[in-house]
């Protein structure tokens, strides 16, 4: 995704190379950031019939922006918080669309990829996490299209500027973040008073930038304020949407202020899996109540839907999705239980869209309200759920969606 609002850097600041027959090593650390906690540390190149790509190893998972500029045809991407450790860039690859790839230190702190183009395209990123024994990876595939050479023909004329290709379409997945409670429903309370409705919003938030910036993805929100909506209506605003998967983001509390740990929930058909996660489903079912509403389903549509769901894969689908999210979640806090619960939840119950439910701590224990208030914790939870994402999706791409190419 470019975003021409960004300005070019100040050239001499920038050390690089630019990538011809031979290869380079780099090992630009700044002085100041030498203890950086993320490394570039090997890259591969190859070109396909549709595209040529890059892969960049990392030691983990980053948060990066990416840039078009024009006169002459670049595409940067910048690694926030990184370096480069020992980096060997291999030659350029023979291409119809790069020139070379330069590697450089921005600002001091980040690392900065310029890939010299041939003609302005739109590149397509995506962050994997870890998996089959490899770590985190940021694939940048810079697709081949006769729209390409279009735009080289065209720059060549003064009085053409170069259009921004968006070159072969992909499906966006949608993804639906549903903060929970709002409005008149606080949620949960903790002991500083601090109000779940608030805490999940801001995370939710973080979460929908973050999908926002993935390639291949779309965020949808179920609330963007502090507004109340029923239980129903989130699963329809989804549906209305057109979501391929269902996230409804929490921060609960439990009658036992010792309790603590992050979860993940999906529904179940045959009861709790624990006496935690009853109370849990219970108590956020009451969540129509202060509303006036009653949540028992009486559209015998849906009720003889739900009766046919362990006849499709949507469960099947959800519980993976929600394996790979608490694995993800289980890598940055502590888990509340090391496998996925399951219990009643009326938001989770959309017969055709995976969902889930993510505890992301207990407000009701004091220590982890502190954690929740803190930008950096509700940052590392919504990175967490979007690889969670990435995982799943790179383990069953649909037909014509970005992960399909990868």
């Amino acid at each position: 995704m470019f975003d021409n609002s960004s300005s070019p850097w100040d050239r001499r600041k920038f050390m690089g190379a630019v990538l011809g027959g031979g290869s380079a090593v780099f090992g630009l650390v700044a002085p100041e950031t030498v203890w950086a906690a993320r490394f570039v540390n090997a890259v591969q190149t190859s070109s396909q019939p549709d595209y040529t790509r890059y892969v960049f190893n990392l030691n983990g998972p980053v948060d990066f922006k990416s840039f078009g500029i024009e006169n002459p045809p670049r595409f940067v991407v910048d690694l926030t918080g990184t370096q480069a450790q020992h980096l060997s860039i291999p030659p350029a690859v023979e291409s119809s669309v790069v020139k070379g790839l330069r590697v450089g230190i921005q600002d001091g702190t980040n690392l900065r990829l310029v890939f010299d183009l041939k003609a302005m395209i739109k590149p397509r990123l995506v962050l994997l996490p870890p998996g089959d024994g490899m770590g985190y990876r940021l694939v940048v595939d810079l697709p081949h299209d006769k729209a390409v050479t279009l735009v080289a023909k065209e720059a060549a004329d003064p009085e053409s500027k170069p259009k921004i290709q968006t070159g072969r379409t992909f499906r966006e997945l949608v993804v639906a973040i549903d903060p929970g409670h709002g409005g008149k429903d606080p949620g949960a309370v903790g002991y500083r008073g601090t109000k779940e409705k608030h805490i999940v919003l801001d995370i939710s938030r973080r979460l929908r930038d973050m999908v926002a910036a993935a390639p291949g993805l779309r965020p949808v929100m179920t609330r963007d304020s502090d507004k109340f909506i029923h239980l129903r209506g989130r699963t329809a605003i989804a549906r209305n949407a057109k979501a391929d998967l269902f996230i409804s983001v929490h921060s609960d509390a439990f009658r036992v202020t010792s309790a603590r740990g992050a979860s993940v929930f999906c529904l179940s058909q045959h009861g709790a899996t624990s006496e935690a996660a009853r109370w849990m489903a219970n108590r956020e079912n009451e969540a129509d109540f202060v509303g006036g509403a009653s949540i028992s389903d009486h559209d015998q549509d849906v009720a003889s839907v739900l009766l046919d769901l362990s006849q499709t894969k949507t469960l099947e689908n959800s519980l993976d999705f929600a394996h790979r999210v608490l694995g993800q979640i289980g890598d940055i806090t502590d888990l509340h239980s090391k496998r996925v619960q399951q219990a009643g939840f009326v938001v989770l119950k959309s017969p055709d869209i995976p969902s889930i439910l993510v505890e992301s701590a207990f407000i009701s224990n004091p220590e982890e309200e502190a954690r929740l208030r803190t930008a950096k914790y509700q940052t590392e939870i919504a990175r967490s759920i979007l690889d969670g994402v990435n995982t799943y999706y790179a383990s069953r791409a649909p037909e014509g969606t970005h992960y399909a190419m990868l």
